[in-house]
């Protein structure tokens, strides 16, 4: 708990104003698209995030949209707005950028300083353009990112920082947040905090880094501590799933916030009631997904509060002598003693619970509509990583894939795309993915709901 305390702490002091700033938390209905580059395309933080409002507000069905492409910069970006974000028709658009604006190798080299002045100078003659078109959209909301941060600091084996990359995102970020400012958006920052838990961590393991092996890419840890971030702006430390409170020795419910008590009974050795819960608990996956991932997702609670700040689902009974047995729906979940239980238990760190394990179903279900959203990125970087520059744009026909396979010895990043593409190329293909894809978000908003569920305390035999 100290450690938590310690690392929240420094957060709040990195941040400084960033996170006393309130980014609204979407609402019903609402399509949120998030613009970025790699590290949106291909990472997590977003469905992270889309996991938070599916298991919290079962009841308040949302869209959440991958708008990123690897390898973007503002401008880049800028050339997609009409042909991929707007057609996504957001409500709310969230805008990052930096990463590739900034540039990499010349930072080592004898000029590095007036290089990473003429990229800043670059990327904010490009945003500029696209900030233009931002202030055309009345309709919709836009929330300014600052990126996650090049990792200047782990020690890598084979990966010699760029030096002083991360001052000129910082100084973009900066920039980002004047924009805000001036056109009455909101914003967030990503990169000051992750900074700060980076060097925080690497005090003890130099090696330690939330941004990848290549000091780019967020590990999954990394994308969960950007959903962290995200969520906290939009006001959600303090909600619990649930909070209950009983007196066994009177039979009484005390508290009983976010859910619904009843049907107290103590019968000799055993307490037992109903329980209704509005929410689910967050559900935290274990393994490291992605090709070269060290780190899960259940990782990146380590060195952020999310558990103590955004997933409690408490239960405190006080009254009993001795330990007991807590089963849920005849599951049994573990044995705590009165004193602890008079304190409170997490149930939401009990993956046991029948609760969470209904609460799993849906990240599996929202972790293969994240695969299938993936599918159709990979098919967008085609269309404006390649075909646009061709003037083959959205063309779709023969001749596309004929002046694809000329250059796929050219392009690594094409070639990989290649049988993808081939598929994705044909709008029934695409009709198909996308009712594939509305089946699992249909799914997830059935089994997201909260259901009664019968609570044991049974005495523990000595």
């Amino acid at each position: 708990m100290k450690k938590i305390l310690v690392l929240a702490m420094a957060i709040f002091i990195a941040c400084g104003t960033t996170l006393a700033q309130h980014v609204k938390p979407f609402r019903e209905g609402e399509r949120a698209v998030f613009l970025g580059n790699s590290i949106t395309d291909g990472g997590h933080y977003h469905s992270y995030i889309w996991l938070y409002y599916m298991t919290h507000f079962p009841d308040m069905p949302i869209r959440i949209l991958n708008g990123g492409i690897g390898g973007d910069t503002a401008y880049d970006m800028n050339k997609r707005l009409d042909g991929d974000i707007f057609s996504m028709k957001p409500s709310v658009l969230m805008v990052t950028f930096g990463m590739n604006d900034s540039g990499y190798f010349e930072y080592n080299g004898d000029n590095g300083k007036e290089f990473g002045e003429q990229k800043y100078q670059e990327s904010i003659k490009n945003y500029q353009m696209m900030e233009k078109r931002l202030q055309g959209l009345p309709d919709t909301r836009i929330v300014m990112t600052g990126t996650s941060p090049y990792d200047e600091t782990a020690q890598i084996k084979d990966n010699t920082p760029f030096k002083a990359k991360n001052e000129t995102m910082k100084r973009i970020i900066d920039y980002q947040r004047e924009s805000a400012a001036k056109n009455g958006w909101e914003f967030v920052d990503w990169n000051a905090p992750m900074v700060a838990l980076n060097q925080q961590n690497q005090q003890k393991d130099p090696s330690f880094t939330l941004c990848g092996n290549d000091r780019i890419h967020p590990d999954n840890a990394g994308h969960m501590v950007m959903a962290y971030l995200f969520l906290k702006a939009q006001g959600f430390a303090g909600k619990d799933v649930a909070n209950i409170e009983i007196n066994a020795s009177k039979t009484q419910t005390v508290k009983a916030e976010n859910c619904i008590v009843s049907n107290i009974k103590k019968i000799g050795k055993e307490l037992s009631f109903d329980y209704l819960a509005e929410s689910l608990p967050y559900p935290l996956d274990t393994i490291a997904r992605g090709w070269g991932a060290k780190m899960s997702q259940a990782d990146g609670v380590k060195v952020v509060p999310f558990m103590d700040e955004m997933n409690r689902e408490m239960l405190k009974v006080t009254g009993l002598k001795g330990a007991y047995r807590l089963l849920i729906d005849n599951e049994e979940i573990g044995t705590w003693n009165a004193d602890e239980l008079a304190k409170g238990i997490n149930l939401a760190a009990e993956s046991k619970t029948p609760q969470y394990q209904q609460a799993l179903t849906v990240m599996h279900l929202n972790e293969y509509r994240w695969e299938i959203e993936k599918n159709f990125r990979e098919y967008v970087w085609c269309q404006f990583g390649f075909f646009q520059e061709k003037g083959l744009l959205f063309a779709n026909d023969r001749k596309a894939i004929e002046v694809m396979d000329e250059n796929l010895e050219k392009n690594i990043w094409l070639k990989g795309r290649r049988d993808m593409y081939s598929k994705m190329m044909f709008e029934a293909v695409r009709d198909a993915r996308e009712q594939e894809m509305d089946v699992f978000i249909n799914k997830i908003y059935e089994v997201n709901k909260p259901v009664v569920r019968k609570i044991v305390l049974r005495k523990a035999e000595r």
